[in-house]
């Protein structure tokens, strides 16, 4: 009986059926590994496969872990967030050259360049205009210079003027609204600092508070609480009243006493801030006749004080030939009299015990010694900037609110 041979296939051979010889076994040529177990993947594919491919694993030594899948989720979303920040473009090579702290940086939008040219013919190409159109004119370009440092350093240099201090006594009468809002339209046209003491005697008058507030510049009002029966200068007192309140309250400036029914120049409030002790002027005043005018005041050689201008004998003997609207003084002097060197230490009042035409000559003995240390404005003091006038009209009642509540008795109709 012939018997057959059959050869035995090279793929059923037991060593295959685990896959020992197949290509893709470990024997494979293409997957063999290097001495010392190190194999063809680097560091960093080790180290993914690692974490995102696991082992082969029995279906039954399979046990799911949420640890191990979170682990996971958190490194996939941190190396996508370092892949974000990380980057990419021709900016990282230019944080390389320089050092951040040397570099400036600017937010602000620099246009770019552009170049304008002008043809003869581009007039000519401009059609009609329309009724709606609008023309623009030629745009010139020009360099602007920059500001010289001298002229920058006048402007941060200016210093404001000193304050001036205008005291002015006032009394119930006819025509007392005339004469304090003529004084305080003229006092709002000068130059701030400026401030009004108004003085009125034993209580404060609506009317006259009514219109300070309506004045717009800035003021005080004061009231002087003396017995009627005991005062024989009124304005005296009312004087006194603005004197120590200045003083209580360290106000700086230069003082002015400024009568309300005289009459003053817009100059005299200007050339009155270039004193610094002590200053006078010369005044025009009627005499008690009204049929002639009297100069009184100072004569000066520029600003120094050498004589007396007077006509009337019996003030002979004053010291200082001054009116009362005729000098200012510096305030300082008032609270400071180490400062200054007065005269006397106590407190500079006027006196109500002296004869009339006295107080200004008593008064100016307590802040100066002499001429020498007196100011004569303005220079050569041959300008008039204010007038001392008596033209009070007498017999007339003080309308209550500053309003004739009823018509004169005498009436002339109109033609």
């Amino acid at each position: 009986m012939a018997s057959i041979r059959r050869t035995l296939s090279p793929y059923n051979v037991r060593a295959h059926q685990n896959g020992a010889n197949t290509p893709f076994s470990p024997q494979s040529p293409s997957q063999k590994q290097f001495p010392q177990g190190k194999t063809t993947f680097s560091p960093l594919r080790r180290f993914v496969a690692g974490v995102f491919f696991r082992k082969h694993q029995t279906r039954k030594n399979f046990q799911f872990s949420w640890n191990k899948s979170l682990l996971r989720c958190f490194m996939c979303f941190f190396l996508g967030l370092l892949l974000g920040m990380a980057p990419f473009n021709s900016d990282f090579s230019e944080l390389r050259q320089g050092d951040l702290r040397k570099t400036d940086f600017s937010f602000e939008m620099k246009p770019e360049a552009v170049s304008v040219q002008k043809s003869a013919g581009d007039l000519a190409s401009i059609e009609k205009l329309k009724e709606n159109d609008l023309l623009v004119g030629a745009v010139e370009l020009g360099v602007v210079e920059k500001i010289d440092k001298t002229d920058m350093k006048k402007v941060l240099d200016f210093v404001a003027g000193k304050q001036l201090i205008v005291v002015s006594p006032t009394y119930s009468r006819a025509i007392q609204a005339y004469y304090l809002n003529r004084l305080g339209q003229l006092l709002r046209l000068v130059k701030p600092p400026v401030l009004w003491i108004v003085v009125e005697m034993n209580e404060a008058s609506v009317e006259t508070a009514e219109m300070l507030r309506n004045m717009g510049i800035m003021y005080r009002h004061l009231v002087c609480v003396q017995n009627n029966t005991d005062v024989k200068d009124r304005g005296v007192h009312q004087r006194n009243t603005a004197l120590e309140h200045i003083e209580r309250h360290r106000l700086d400036g230069l003082v002015y006493f400024a009568a309300d029914d005289n009459i003053y120049s817009l100059e005299l409030f200007e050339s009155m801030r270039e004193i610094s002790r002590f200053g006078t002027w010369p005044v025009v005043m009627l005499a008690q006749s009204k049929n002639k005018a009297i100069l009184e005041g100072p004569v000066c050689n520029g600003s120094q004080v050498i004589g007396w201008h007077t006509n009337e004998k019996s003030k002979r003997l004053r010291r200082f030939h001054v009116d009362m609207a005729g000098f200012s003084f510096n305030s300082i002097i008032l609270w400071d009299p180490k400062r200054w060197h007065r005269p006397t230490s106590g407190p500079i009042r006027q006196l109500d015990t002296v004869k009339e035409g006295f107080q200004e000559t008593t008064f100016i003995e307590q802040i100066v010694e002499d001429e020498s240390q007196m100011e004569g404005i303005p220079l050569g003091c041959n300008r008039i900037m204010n007038w001392h006038l008596h033209l009070e009209a007498h017999g007339l009642a003080f309308p209550k609110g500053w309003v004739l509540p009823k018509n004169l008795d005498v009436v002339i109709p109109s033609k």
